[in-house]
């Protein structure tokens, strides 16, 4: 699992970095409101664990201006404000958990796995394949000739697309509609900017196919014509 960790205590982010990359996640962290609000409109973690006191923005309008932005990537707030209206005001503003510092690193763990179970973000997806590669979607995870890695939210949703149509010439509209949601106000730009990132992490799985470009039209994912 990808998680970010927006938390301005520098130890206590190096202990939860160091125990929840033992328990093999990967961790990214930022001791910074602002910052942790860049990173987490990038929607590409599984998971943020938020602290609700940070420099320059709080942790409460990190929240709320990430739901507003339409990320929805589960979080919990991690915080020593642990009164009954703190916890609230937390939940109300879009947090799917809350927990007081300080708190085990064990009891951390059994709400990640319950939040998992809760959501079904995290259980078993189907594997994808098509030519070299396969695709777990519930794992985010790219596999290829040359190894596997893990893709971010939207990369994912648009290999998914593909991945479900391949060979099909998918217009840039439906592209779109199906990546970011049919009433987000987003740029055609953004569509390419990810493509771009496709072909990378193909290329980097050592994948032989590629996604090509159909002028005017979209993009379609394809094997191509060695004879």
């Amino acid at each position: 699992m990808r998680i970010l960790l927006i938390e301005d205590d520098m130890n206590l982010c190096d202990t939860l970095s160091f125990q929840l990359k033992r328990e093999g996640h990967e961790v990214e962290f930022c001791h910074d409101g602002r910052d942790g609000l860049d990173l987490f409109i990038q929607d590409a973690y599984d998971l943020i664990l938020l602290d609700r006191m940070l420099p320059t923005m709080n942790g409460l309008l990190v929240l709320k201006k990430a739901r507003n932005a339409g990320v929805h990537t589960p979080v919990i707030m991690i915080t020593a404000l642990g009164e009954l209206y703190d916890r609230i005001e937390g939940l109300d503003t879009g947090a799917d958990d809350y927990l007081t510092k300080p708190f085990a690193f064990e009891e951390l763990m059994a709400r990640i796995r319950s939040l998992g179970r809760r959501s079904g973000k995290w259980e078993a997806h189907e594997i994808l394949s098509y030519g070299d590669i396969s695709y777990d979607p519930g794992m985010r995870e790219l596999f290829g000739p040359a190894g596997s890695l893990l893709l971010s939210g939207r990369e994912g949703r648009l290999l998914e697309v593909f991945l479900r149509e391949p060979d099909a010439v998918l217009r840039r509209m439906v592209l779109l509609s199906r990546v970011w949601g049919a009433d987000a106000a987003v740029e055609e730009s953004n569509l390419d900017t990810y493509i771009h990132f496709l072909r990378k992490r193909l290329h980097t799985v050592g994948s032989i196919l590629t996604l090509s470009t159909i002028r005017g039209v979209g993009y379609r994912l394809e094997i191509p014509d060695v004879s």
